[in-house]
């Protein structure tokens, strides 16, 4: 059975159903804020008077995020929290009334650091909704883009974003006494970083001056000149359209992208090596690590880089070309696979918005996805976007962002669910670079200018936490990097034999009803657009981004999102403060970083028994970055 808390069952073909004899089968029941105050009250009497304070935003670039925790400092835990997206950038409102064609170009702009995957999840949703059907070598050029980001992006989230919450002007402010530990502690996989000890590392992550960093941002330009080669230019393609690509493609252009490549052999071991090492040491360090930012493994991904033989842009077949993409999509909740069909996922899938600035919606247009299975009124294809800005109130309405569920629950999206999906259903295509054994993803890396080939095994952990976030990331770049060799040899195969057609032509109809879906990701997960169509134009509009459903409010029914669970559960280790007055928070930010939050953003800190706030960057866009 796929879904607990849907009124929806199976049969035995798998077609979903609505159970029988429900009254209002998608009703919900809400948690009012009463309820809420009242366990406030209930912790207060426990541990001391607890303080709820509202703030307001303070960064707006790329979509701001303020998230406001209340810490018990003298217990060394988190008590309450609230995760806010404080812009409306609206495209569902703006893509309303659109020729479709223009939907790829236009929602690209949703995000400045990785356009091209909203260019392609549009285009998806449009070759389905039209019946499109890409030739083999365009959507082999695509899967090539969609590499390039994720080469781009996991390394800067690495090296650059996240990475500095571990260096050692970091350390040394927060625990001392874990960097005197670093400094005298040898690195277990020196033969793929070069670094002796833990402290070597930690002082190369230095952010602005450490070797790490600086080499970071350049890697992350090489994979963007290996995307200029195929996609024209970066962060916003006009080359992904509907039914492929529109690129001339030839042996010489893959043989420069091939250089640029190459370039990723070491580094990728590199990666891995590192933050092997790093997380591994400080896990033995403090036990109380394993708190930070912990959840049970629950998450979604759509999976994505089609296999051309495969791949027909048709919601018919969708559960059988998505089971034969390069990265597999599924369900995981609590670490137990539930299912790897995207009409599952699709039919799970709701958004609400009762502590978000929107009004809730009466229609109710599509009872069933176009294979029958039954949709609920909060389904994306159901929903309308109505913004209806209010004065913030952390027990009403508080966030920008929907919140997104699956089967009524909560999950996450991130590259890592790429690796740990991709890793447990066993799915993936036969290919010489990388292989799903059930309950592992063995990754075979080529041999490069100074390292010799190296097969990892990349296995989900006991506890899932955000150091554990951050690893599997360090592992999805060399996934990334052999989904691309792979995919790279395809192209050159095609081009050799002589299919180089990269787009198939279409028409809009200018008179019809349809509806079509992009299954598609992001370098922080799970993508999905959402299209109505009529007569010729967009009738609706819908994206669900990764960000959304990481940063997203509390459910109506009271479940925090990833972001506000992920802190409740983090423990303080944080050392070096005699009071609320120097109080860092690093804990906190570690648990939001490793989520990869698309947005820059201010976490405040509310210190119990005082009025205090602490404020910290939390830089997380990558807009600027050359």
């Amino acid at each position: 059975m796929c879904f607990e808390n849907l009124p929806v069952e199976f049969d035995e073909n798998g077609n979903a159903f609505l159970k029988q004899g429900v009254k209002n089968p998608y009703d919900y029941q809400t948690r009012t804020p009463e309820e809420r105050d009242a366990k406030l009250k209930e912790l207060a009497n426990k541990n001391g008077q607890l303080v709820d304070v509202d703030y307001d935003p303070v960064t707006r670039v790329a979509g701001a995020l303020a998230f406001h925790s209340t810490v018990d400092l003298e217990q060394g835990r988190v008590r309450d929290t609230n995760s806010m997206a404080t812009l409306f950038r609206g495209y569902e409102v703006i893509l309303r009334g659109r020729d479709p064609r223009d939907a790829a170009f236009i929602s690209s702009r949703a995000c400045g650091v990785c356009g091209g995957v909203h260019s392609t999840a549009s285009a998806l949703s449009v070759e389905m909704a039209l019946g499109i059907k890409p030739p083999p070598l365009g959507i082999v050029v695509r899967n090539l883009l969609l590499s390039c980001e994720y080469l781009y992006d996991n390394p800067l989230h690495l090296f650059v974003l996240a990475g500095p919450d571990f260096s050692e002007s970091l350390v040394k402010q927060t625990n001392p006494e874990i960097w005197t530990r670093a400094e005298g502690a040898p690195a277990k996989h020196t033969e793929l970083h070069g670094y002796a000890t833990i402290g070597d590392i930690l002082h190369d992550l230095n952010p602005l001056t450490g070797k790490l960093y600086l080499e970071a941002l350049q890697m992350t330009r090489v994979a963007r000149e290996a995307y200029v080669l195929l996609g024209g230019k970066y962060p916003h393609p006009e080359t992904i359209i509907p039914g492929g690509v529109t690129t001339f493609v030839d042996i010489s252009v893959l043989n420069e992208f091939y250089m640029r490549m190459i370039k990723f052999f070491d580094y990728s071991k590199k990666c891995i090596g590192i933050w092997d090492d790093v997380f591994d040491f400080f896990l033995e360090a403090d036990p109380r690590y394993l708190d930070c930012g912990r959840l049970d493994a629950t998450m979604v991904d759509l999976g994505q880089w089609d296999h051309e033989n495969h791949y027909d842009a048709t919601y018919a077949n969708c559960n059988a070309w998505g089971q034969k993409r390069w990265s597999t999509p599924g369900v995981l909740v609590g670490g137990k696979l539930v299912t790897n069909r995207l009409t599952d996922i699709n039919v799970g899938l709701e958004e609400f918005v009762e502590h978000s600035y929107y009004e809730t919606w009466d229609d109710y247009p599509f009872k069933t996805d176009p294979a029958g299975n039954p949709l609920s009124p909060n389904h994306p294809w159901n929903k309308t976007t109505i913004p209806r800005p209010g004065s913030q109130n952390w027990k009403e309405r508080y966030s920008w962002a929907t919140t997104p569920t699956w089967d009524r629950r909560t999950f996450e999206a991130g590259a890592y669910a790429r690796v740990y999906l991709s890793a447990v259903s066993g799915k993936l295509p036969q290919s010489a670079f990388v292989q799903s054994t059930g309950h592992s993803l063995i990754l075979r890396v080529p041999k490069g200018e100074e390292r010799p080939e190296r097969t990892f095994e990349w296995k989900p952990p006991e506890v899932w936490n955000a150091f554990e976030r951050n690893r599997a990331r360090a592992y999805a770049v060399a996934f990334n990097l052999m989904v691309t060799m792979e995919n790279l040899t395809r192209a050159m195969d095609l081009v050799k034999a002589g299919e180089t057609k990269v787009a198939t032509p279409f028409e809009i109809p200018q008179s019809g009803h349809s509806i079509g879906v992009g299954f598609w990701g992001a370098g922080r997960g799970f993508l999905s657009h959402h299209c109505e169509i009529k007569d010729g134009l967009l009738a609706n509009y819908q994206i669900v981004t990764p960000s959304t459903i990481n940063a997203c409010p509390r459910t109506p029914w009271g479940e925090p999102g990833p972001y506000e669970r992920a802190v409740l559960n983090t423990a303080i280790v944080e050392s070096n403060f005699k009071g609320e007055n120097d109080f860092q928070g690093i804990d906190i930010l570690r648990a939001i970083r490793s989520f990869d939050p698309c947005m820059p953003c201010t976490t405040h800190v509310m210190v119990e028994g005082s009025d205090r706030v602490v404020t910290r960057e939390v830089t997380t866009c990558a807009c600027g970055i050359d």
